[in-house]
């Protein structure tokens, strides 16, 4: 047993679902721990999850595993995959595999391979380590050329020269990488990169699947070091011309987002902020049809359009409310992100910048105790003078104006002109 490979798997044994794997393993000799849960337990990380490759009967593997830990299986009977997820982790199995690419692009087409040509198909070097789990090469380390030097050297090297053009989403987990793990480019995967981004590689490739990719980069842990470096390698103007990136906004508007606000989001409206910012609500058309072709839920369109829209022009109008009820009439049907961007394009000592925090942090909190059935009780007809009542003493509230407690909320609601 390789002494690294015996690190991976004592390291393997305290991970969700690693004894489990591991008592499968032992009894056969093709299954093997592969990928980026091997790069990381040899960096002393933590994976997201755990990657199994086998040599056939990845179904078999999955369920047996399922089993054990009372978990779901979901299979993928096209590719020879499956995933098992219950609430503490999940596993990634596959059968080895080989690939080919027919045109750049495209995606692979799949026969079944031996562990290192399973090995040559991945990205870049250091995710083409694998460990056998059971057999006679129990422990050993199995890795594609300079793999495990370019781990110690905190290196990104692509396996060969090819591989931006057979699949140019590997330009964005490039990036993902390096921001992930503050790894170093190697200079011919940077020139390699940087020759398929000249050459359009990305159109070559559908919007979903690039869609998928920079959904994971706006879902990294820090996402805004993911995106400069999509930024910084030339990839985001390649996805679309309307996308930039300024990190610093974006860090800004993060530390004001709340933690019911959706980060990722507030990103993707930070992305399309200048091209707004430039052209106006004329490129609401194109920004519909980009958040549409990178398969952005219908929900999740709408919010980062409205925000990326809103943001600018709610700096003047931060500026200029005056009372607190003034703020949430302005405020309260927008979304955090849009409001959160709006107080990072502010100065933060600004009336601007206060006025977005004192909302995120205060002001959206602050609701009536009584209700329009309060109201049906004291004789208010039922209608729309209903909401106008509530919507006057709601004002009341934020401003101050009123006693604490429901008898000073139901006199002033009463009392409202309507």
């Amino acid at each position: 047993m390789d002494d690294r490979g015996g690190e991976v798997l004592r390291a393997l044994a305290a991970q969700p679902g690693g004894p489990q794997l591991q008592m499968i393993g032992l009894g056969r000799d093709d299954v093997s721990l592969v990928g980026g849960a091997v790069r990381d337990l040899l960096l002393g990380r933590a994976p997201r999850e755990l990657d199994v490759v086998v040599a056939g009967d990845a179904e078999w593997l999955a369920r047996e595993l399922a089993s054990m830990l009372a978990a779901e299986v979901t299979l993928h009977g096209r590719f020879g995959t499956a995933v098992v997820e219950w609430e503490a982790g999940r596993v990634d199995v596959a059968e080895r595999r080989a690939e080919s690419y027919p045109a750049p692009g495209a995606l692979p087409e799949v026969r079944p391979g031996s562990i290192e040509e399973d090995l040559r198909r991945r990205d870049f070097t250091i995710n083409a380590i694998a460990v056998p789990l059971g057999g006679e090469r129990r422990g050993a380390l199995d890795s594609a050329e300079h793999a495990l030097e370019d781990l110690a050297a905190g290196r990104l090297r692509v396996l060969h020269d090819r591989s931006f053009i057979d699949d140019p989403t590997r330009l964005l987990r490039l990036a993902r990488y390096r921001a992930r793990l503050g790894f170093e480019v190697e200079t011919r995967t940077a020139e390699l990169a940087a020759q398929a981004l000249a050459t359009g590689a990305l159109a070559m490739v559908s919007r979903a699947r690039i869609g998928a990719e920079l959904r994971l980069a706006l879902g990294e842990a820090d996402a805004t070091e993911a995106l400069d470096a999509l930024s910084e390698l030339g990839v985001l103007p390649a996805i679309d011309p309307s996308l930039s990136f300024d990190a610093s906004l974006a860090r800004r508007a993060l530390a004001l987002l709340p933690q019911d606000g959706r980060g990722d989001l507030l990103l993707m409206a930070a992305l399309l902020l200048d091209g707004v910012q430039h052209r106006g609500e004329a490129t609401e058309p194109a920004m519909f049809e980009l958040l549409d072709g990178l398969e952005f839920t219908a929900g999740e369109r709408e919010r980062v359009m409205r925000s990326a829209l809103a943001a600018t022009s709610l700096v003047g109008e931060l500026a200029l409310a005056a009372k607190p009820s003034q703020l949430h009439e302005t405020l309260f049907a927008l979304p955090l992100e849009a409001v959160a961007l709006a107080g990072a394009l502010s100065e933060a000592e600004s009336a601007a910048g206060a006025a977005a925090t004192g909302w995120l942090e205060r002001l959206r909190h602050v609701r009536l105790s009584i209700t329009g059935d309060d109201l049906l009780a004291a004789g208010v007809s039922a209608g729309p003078e209903l909401g106008r009542r509530l919507d006057a003493t709601l004002a009341r509230k934020l401003d101050g104006e009123l006693a604490d407690g429901r008898e000073a909320e139901l006199s002033a609601a009463l009392e409202a002109s309507v």
